[in-house]
């Protein structure tokens, strides 16, 4: 059953890639612009570590490697979800719903295989090189423990922000279209990922950490790879295991993804 998933999702995925094929030139000027965007983000990290310093203990090559990671992350799952992030206004509202509830496959399945977007591989291309300028500002052991814990973390983090994605299309069960707040969660939880968990306020750590973990697939792991002590004071052996935390979040999402499907009354056009 799962083969024969993946096999389909395969497939959708191909067909995604040779309609874009079909215009080369657009998708390539797509992919470079969104590099080009995205890489404003890290001139402003860059901004204000060269003007206060170090911020609260870390570097801006410390600062770099959560900035690099968590947008590996987040453009996986971007580039992998996007027929959750459109779903209110291309599927709910219009009707169109309806005719993937009629395929005799999980309405989740093709949603996930809805449109492959290669213009997401800009941010990911971006993320990817200031991983590569981390690593130079910043003395890291990649052994295989780090690499391993690297990636876990990678994975950690994409079925979290595929939960996220998950989440706020099934918002629309109930609000016909996708809030707009709800991307508050998704890139503005991106941004806020992107900084050590120390330098934020009580309230706001315990958010990140229990509510939304982000923390748990960005700051922890982080601390493993650069065999740095959690100042904030959680034990070393957790540090590599919080990115679980992502996939029980993707999980919970699908829960309410089911809840939300069980609510679903057709459009009746």
């Amino acid at each position: 059953m799962i083969v024969n998933a993946l096999a389909l999702y395969a497939r959708y995925v191909a067909a995604s890639l040779r309609a874009q094929a079909q215009y080369p030139a657009s998708t390539l000027m797509l992919t470079a612009g969104h590099c080009a965007a995205t890489a404003i983000e890290i001139l402003a990290v860059y901004a204000l570590f060269a003007r206060f310093g170090p911020v609260g203990g870390w570097s801006f090559g410390e600062a770099a490697l959560f900035y690099a990671l968590v947008n590996i992350m987040f453009s996986v799952a971007d580039l992998l979800t996007r027929g959750f992030e459109v779903f209110g206004t291309e599927f709910v509202r219009t009707g169109a719903f309806d005719r993937l509830l009629l395929r005799p496959r999980a309405a989740a399945l093709q949603l996930a295989g809805h449109e492959v977007r290669l213009s997401r591989l800009g941010r990911l291309l971006q993320g990817s090189l200031v991983l590569i300028l981390s690593t130079r500002l910043v003395p890291i052991a990649w052994d295989v423990s780090t690499i391993v814990t690297a990636i876990w973390a990678v994975a950690g983090g994409v079925a979290l922000f595929a939960g996220i994605l998950v989440l706020q299309a099934t918002l629309a069960f109930w609000t016909v279209e996708s809030l707009e707040v709800a991307n508050v969660i998704s890139y503005g939880g991106v941004q806020a990922a992107q900084y050590p968990l120390n330098i934020y306020a009580a309230w706001f750590r315990r958010l990140l950490t229990f509510a939304v973990p982000l923390a748990c697939v960005a700051y922890y792991p982080v601390l493993a790879v650069l065999k740095r002590p959690d100042p904030l004071g959680a034990p070393d052996w957790l540090l590599p295991l919080t990115p679980a935390a992502g996939f029980i979040f993707l999980a919970l999402a699908f829960l309410a993804w089911r809840a939300g499907m069980a609510r679903y009354a057709s459009s009746g056009s």
